[in-house]
């Protein structure tokens, strides 16, 4: 078989021209002798670039002698004009055989200043395997180099007689792989790719809430047991939506501050958003009965003050979505309920997986269940790694599926010693995020999250790490209960906090235990899952041990 660089493109699950593209290098891997190389753009790092390795080349195939063939691909329809074959696409008409040639005299530039004048040969190829050509002599390229419907069968012994595996080697055949693998940069680039992970991860992850919204019934109390990455936030910012088209008032409530700050963000505006305790205050300050934040007991207090509190109908809404269910007590959901007007709809989205309170689910009997499992958001490595290990103690666990198409993130472990745990930590921790910067994560594109829990973190006080300013809430609130915090570049905070958020790079950081249980299963899980790109791991060399970690650092 053909070796294929990159080699991790069958876990991209394409659709369109690269699906077609994906089909072609399975066709060569299997076709091609093994001495053969075949560089492609079907790959994950080329996904807002049209699939493309060098402008509008799908394929360069370098024989074992180090000759080289450009292989552009065409599926569909095509037109056959006067001036050549031409493909149209967005109401725009590209011919196919100037695009080949600009891209072959561009190649030969390139190899020209990589290599010298005269020292390699480039072929060219035209695969159209939708369609017959009729007239070879107004195509533009050489009827030899034009593979159409009725010779696709033919395609990799076609490309065998171009580059033969008998020839010389070329002086420069090694050079040239080099070449080539430098112009396709291998190595991802992070800080250009997060943008492009991120909309791929939000096209996937966009099912659920494109289907749980179709559902109906009455009453409306639809209970979502979603996994990580499963799409729940895309469902409730669809659902307020929905309801604001409408004309319908709306209220999101979740467990977390961080993350009812986030929604509030992405939210339509007309939605209101708070957790819990916010929503609290609002109506303890609604009933003159202001909270006072100092108090030890001051989130009990809230709790009490809403359960008792009347409400009216500026508190009462058509549209009510709960989010971190799983966080949420028994006492809370009759008190919620009071904001329902009638006939509302009432949407529960939760995951068991991320209780870290342990906390007994709470009984909602009567509600329709709906359950997801699939994870778009982890890459596939670091799923798999959760699942194997996670659900040795957490069943829910070894239920997952990967639904990213991305694989191969490589999570990075680093340990320190745990006898002198504070020191050991801060200076591993400093360590992983120079290390995610030269692999060209940006600072706002890293969340460390510490294992241990704002208050138990020997970090929180910390207003950087070396030379990296931290942006970590200070533990206290202003007059309105809004949480402070300190000005910096690279987040730091709890597992417990960053619930329902996410970082294209997350360092999970001051993971130490002795015994693998089920809640340290579960805090691995919400730390690990958090990542859309990168995940490091931080720890102990005992906690090391129980994470099959390789010893590192």
């Amino acid at each position: 078989m053909a070796r294929i660089a990159p080699d991790d493109w069958k876990n991209l699950a394409a659709t369109g021209a690269a699906s077609r593209e994906r089909e072609t290098l399975a066709l060569l891997e299997h076709a091609l002798p093994d001495d053969y190389t075949v560089y492609h753009g079907v790959h994950w790092t080329r996904l807002n670039q049209g699939f493309s390795v060098f402008g509008e080349a799908d394929f360069v195939i370098v024989s074992p002698s180090g000759r080289v063939m450009i292989v552009e691909q065409k599926t569909g329809f095509l037109r056959e004009t006067p001036k050549g074959l031409v493909k149209v696409h967005m109401q725009t008409e590209r011919n196919v055989a100037i695009a080949l040639a600009r891209t072959v005299e561009g190649m030969h530039r390139r190899f020209t200043a990589a290599l010298g004048a005269n020292s390699f040969f480039i072929e060219e190829l035209l695969y159209c395997p939708d369609h017959v050509v009729k007239d070879a002599a107004i195509a533009g390229v050489a009827p030899a180099r034009i593979v159409d419907a009725t010779r696709k069968d033919r395609l990799a012994a076609i490309i065998r007689e171009a580059l033969p595996a008998d020839e010389p080697r070329l002086a420069c055949a090694a050079k040239i792989h080099h070449f080539l693998a430098d112009e396709l940069a291998l190595t991802p680039d992070a800080s250009a790719l997060v943008g492009q992970a991120g909309t791929l991860v939000t096209r996937l992850a966009g099912g659920l809430a494109t289907w749980a919204r179709r559902l109906e019934f009455t009453p409306f109390r639809l209970r979502v047991t979603g996994t990580a990455g499963s799409g729940k936030t895309q469902l409730a910012v669809q659902v307020m939506k929905d309801a604001l088209a409408e004309g319908r008032r709306t209220l999101y409530v979740c467990f977390n501050r961080p993350l009812a700050d986030h929604i509030a963000r992405v939210a339509p505006p007309g939605a209101k958003v708070a957790n819990y305790h916010q929503l609290c205050d609002w109506i303890a300050r609604d009933a003159g009965r202001a909270p006072d934040f100092d108090a030890p007991n001051v989130f009990e207090q809230l709790e009490a003050t809403f359960a008792q509190s009347p409400v009216d109908a500026r508190w009462q809404f058509d549209v009510l979505i709960v989010d971190e269910g799983q966080d949420f007590q028994q006492p809370w959901v009759a008190a919620l309920e009071r904001l329902l007007r009638p006939g509302a709809a009432w949407w529960w989205l939760e995951d068991p997986l991320q209780n870290l309170y342990m906390r007994a689910p709470v009984e909602l009997p009567g509600w329709t269940t709906l359950k997801e499992t699939t994870n778009y958001r982890s890459p596939r490595d670091i799923l798999d790694y959760v699942r194997e290990l996670v659900g040795t103690t957490t069943p829910l666990a070894a239920g997952l599926t990967a639904g990213s198409p991305f694989d191969g993130s490589d999570i990075s472990f680093s340990t320190y010693d745990e006898t002198n745990a504070t020191e050991g930590s801060i200076d591993a921790t400093k360590r992983a995020i120079t290390h995610a910067l030269g692999l060209g994560f940006r600072r706002q594109d890293i969340a460390v999250l510490s294992f241990r829990g704002r208050e138990g973190s020997a970090m929180t006080s910390l207003d950087q790490l070396g030379p990296h300013r931290l942006r970590s809430f200070t533990g206290r609130y202003d007059l309105f209960g809004n949480p402070e915090y300190r000005e910096g570049d690279v987040l730091l905070e709890s597992i417990y906090r960053f619930k329902g958020q996410s970082a294209p790079c997350v360092i999970l950081t001051e993971v130490d235990f002795d015994r693998f249980d089920e809640r340290i299963a579960r805090k691995l899980f919400v730390g690990a899952t958090r990542a859309t790109m990168k995940l490091m791991v931080v720890a102990t060399g005992r906690a090391a041990r129980h994470l099959k970690a390789p010893q590192t650092d």
